[in-house]
């Protein structure tokens, strides 16, 4: 029920305020990048211990 009001306020911010939703999806783009930039790290890191070809395919990008 809460997580339901919460929604309709945000909803009814960001028809009131446009520029509100905006900062929503960078702020959410910047914490995936954040995300993904610690996920590679970690795993480049136990690429010593740990030799997976599927993971050391995609951690070369």
């Amino acid at each position: 029920m809460i997580v339901a009001v919460t929604f309709i306020v945000v909803g009814i911010l960001i028809a009131a305020f446009p520029q509100l939703l905006s900062m929503i999806v960078a702020a959410f783009l910047i914490l995936i990048g954040i995300t993904l930039a610690s996920i590679s790290y970690h795993y480049k890191k136990m690429k010593r211990d740990f030799d997976n070809p599927f993971m050391d395919f995609f951690i070369k990008f």
